[in-house]
């Protein structure tokens, strides 16, 4: 199976040829690419031959999709969770749809992760399959002691089998981070199930949101996506440290990359 290399913990786009075609219509090639990926992951999960090795391979199709239209990914803090010992709470940012596609086969690779997901995700056409599959843990958004409830229970049980979590404390996507719209529910999960957590900061807004259909927006190649991870956590007394710790980590990160 194909994987990212990582050099010291790091992965940077090499900026080969970008075809005529792309340049001209970078989100239409890029669309035309991932279509097609999304239907045989979905074909095969509706087959229930849908496993880790197979999503992993999925995300990465994706990634090189959007290297292909001339898009520059970096990756950095891979060694923080990977050398880190049983599973953690990855606790991000949430700017597009593109996290969604590509945190897999930077993290699955190295530590077994699923999600934490808006109901609707597991309801969405074609990408059902995908996503169910993943045995993710589904909140609705709207009930936050229900969307609680689900995350601690969920994640507790899942954690406890050796699986990490991924999840996006803010209630939609946004480009603009605002640290008062990011709640603690990461924070919870992980003192809960007294795991640490890995803060990610991430850039993605080149795939942006679509007028009508808000997973279909522009693809903008000039725009580079960042992905940081930072060191792991562990939740003393009621993690407010911590939490603070983690907004620090990714608005300091949004401020380099000057998003």
């Amino acid at each position: 199976m194909e994987r990212l290399i990582f050099k010291n913990g790091s992965y940077k786009t090499s900026i080969d040829k970008i075809s005529l075609f792309a340049k001209i219509a970078p989100s239409f090639i890029f669309y035309s690419k991932l279509l097609p990926i999304v239907f045989k992951a979905s074909s095969n999960a509706k087959r229930l031959q849908y496993d880790n090795a197979k999503w992993s391979e999925s995300s990465l199709d994706v990634l090189h999709a959007l290297e292909s239209v001339g898009i520059e990914i970096e990756i950095t803090g891979v060694d923080y969770f990977k050398n880190l010992e049983g599973p953690c709470v990855f606790i991000a940012n949430h700017m597009s749809t593109l996290e969604t596609f590509v945190l897999p086969v930077i993290i699955q690779p190295l530590k077994d992760v699923t999600f934490v997901v808006k109901k609707s995700l597991v309801e969405y056409p074609v990408f059902k399959y995908v996503m169910r599959s993943r045995d993710p843990i589904t909140v609705s958004r709207t009930n936050p002691r229900e969307d609680l409830k689900a995350v601690l229970e969920g994640g507790v049980e899942r954690l406890k089998a050796g699986r990490s979590i991924i999840i996006f404390p803010q209630t939609t996507r946004t480009a603009v981070f605002d640290p008062k719209t990011f709640n603690t529910i990461g924070i919870k999960l992980a003192q809960r199930a007294n795991v640490p957590v890995v803060p990610i900061a991430l850039k993605t807004d080149a795939w942006g949101s679509g007028k009508y259909l808000k997973d279909f927006g522009k693809i903008d190649p000039s725009k580079k996506v960042h992905f940081a991870f930072g060191e792991p956590l562990w939740i003393k007394d009621k993690g407010t440290e911590e939490h603070h710790k983690v907004i620090e980590f990714i608005s300091s990160k949004l401020k380099e990359w000057s998003a």
